[in-house]
């Protein structure tokens, strides 16, 4: 929270290179804040409205997301991320997403920092993950051969994040419909490991080989859609949410991580809600997990889907914010809010 005073808060600026320096070495740390959100989120101590989707009709496959968002407890922050995707910037060498996040004092409303979103965007996603899989691997037993379908940006951060468990991980495998990408996430990401790693030619032989599999992908629309795929019963984490048909989600084990948030967008499971009509397929938020209500079952497979709350990305924020001005990382924009006085300055030119 910024610091309390008489009149609003100063203002900053925290570059991505700050933000990058105050998150390295500290993927441990994150995976238990993401926790504690996630606990203030489930014990009613935050406030979450629906993300508001800004679409364009001339580019159908772009969007802009704003995540407003408040939390209480000792965090006390609200804020609001500003987020675009935009899948065409591949080829123009670029990431497919870019974001900005603001905090505001809850004492004033004035907002007090201005951090690049797209770290913080990808580490509270990563530590979600990371944080689901342990969680729920405690329960199943720890996967031993772990695949990533999709390999970009998000992939990365969630084999980050992964490896802060400590899992004996006997392969890893890759499927990516870009086989230059395939094999340069196996190279880069996955070599250091030391642990075996295949591409996989295929989807199917990707996901009926792996005990663990990262969707982390740009699909708009369902396209694993054969049940019969997790028949082996695996933990799936669904970070992007559209990849898989209405049979699969109905023959497994739902957990998400707010189901009011999930259930909107054409998500898997939005659409496994509009055939059914009902929400009877959804077993368990996250917060269930961790606090014991909910087990997870071996007999199925068990789908982890996040929709991605705007309370993670003020929680990883605030903290990025705190350790970014104790290092002397901020940028501070004196003077940014002028007219302080309702009458001293009238009339003034």
């Amino acid at each position: 929270m910024a610091e309390q005073q008489a009149g609003p808060p100063g203002f900053s600026v925290v570059p991505g290179e700050a933000v990058h320096r105050s998150l390295a070495g500290r993927r441990a740390e994150i995976i238990d804040l993401v926790e504690d959100a996630y606990r203030l989120h489930g014990e009613g101590r935050t406030v979450n409205p629906p993300s508001y989707f800004l679409r364009f009709p001339d580019r159908p496959t772009a969007r802009i997301i704003a995540l407003p968002a408040s939390v209480g407890g000792e965090v006390g922050v609200d804020g609001i991320k500003w987020i675009s995707s935009f899948p065409t910037n591949l080829d123009l060498g670029i990431p497919r997403a870019s974001a900005l996040l603001l905090l505001n004092d809850p004492r004033t409303g004035y907002p007090y920092a201005c951090l690049e979103g797209s770290i913080i965007s990808a580490v509270r996603t990563a530590a979600s993950a990371a944080s689901a899989a342990r969680r729920l691997a405690e329960q199943r037993g720890t996967p031993r051969r772990v695949g990533f379908f999709g390999t970009g940006l998000i992939a990365r951060f969630v084999q980050d994040y992964l490896s802060e468990l400590g899992w004996q991980i006997d392969e890893f495998g890759v499927f990516d419909l870009s086989a230059e990408y395939a094999a340069s996430f196996a190279k880069q990401v996955l070599g250091p490991t030391d642990r075996p790693v295949r591409v996989y030619q295929d989807a199917e032989s990707l996901v009926r080989s792996s005990d663990l599999i990262v969707f982390a992908t740009t699909a708009a629309t369902p396209h694993v859609v054969d049940p019969s795929w997790f028949d082996h019963n695996p933990l799936v984490l669904h970070v992007s949410l559209r990849d898989l048909g209405t049979e699969v989600v109905l023959r497994s084990a739902n957990v998400v991580d707010d189901v009011e948030h999930v259930l909107k967008a054409d998500t898997s499971v939005h659409l496994a809600e509009q055939r059914t009509g009902n929400r009877d397929f959804l077993d368990a938020t996250l917060y269930d997990v961790l606090t014991g209500k909910f087990t997870a079952p071996t007999d199925r497979p068990v789908i982890f889907s996040p929709f991605g709350l705007g309370v993670l990305d003020l929680v990883v924020g605030a903290h990025v914010h705190r350790l970014a001005t104790a290092a002397g990382d901020t940028v501070p924009i004196g003077g940014f809010f002028h007219e302080l006085d309702r009458h001293q300055s009238a009339g003034a030119s």
